[in-house]
């Protein structure tokens, strides 16, 4: 089962594939994060990147920075083809995850690609 992440202007940028323990790939197929058990997002590299509550993926602070198709606020655009999965690289020793902020309706400035490339 998998389910599309749009970025805030509603192009699908990536991907949760709950099949393969729930990574996180870009369009493309790149495995950049993957989403543990109690919604919190992490790269490959180790790094606490955000969370996926409600359909919304937040960063650090707060900002709304992608969602899915239910949470969308605007149009979603025609999800094309995806490229083929690359294979996941080694989960690296994780960093404990920050405090959740308040989730207010700000958006982020930064794009949904360029957040979950930090995970790698």
């Amino acid at each position: 089962m998998e389910e599309t992440l749009f970025d805030i202007l509603g192009f699908p940028v990536a991907y949760i594939s709950y099949d393969y323990k729930n990574a996180i790939y870009l369009w493309d197929g790149r495995p950049v994060a993957y989403l543990e058990p109690d919604k919190t997002i992490y790269g490959y590299n180790g790094r606490h990147l955000g969370w996926f509550i409600n359909g919304q993926v937040r960063n650090l602070l707060g900002e709304i920075v992608g969602f899915n198709k239910m949470a969308a606020d605007v149009y979603t655009q025609y999800e094309p083809y995806k490229s083929y999965k690359q294979y996941q690289p080694y989960r690296n020793y994780k960093e404990y995850a920050h405090y959740r902020p308040y989730f207010g309706y700000t958006k982020s400035k930064e794009s949904l690609a360029q957040f979950l490339l930090g995970g790698v």
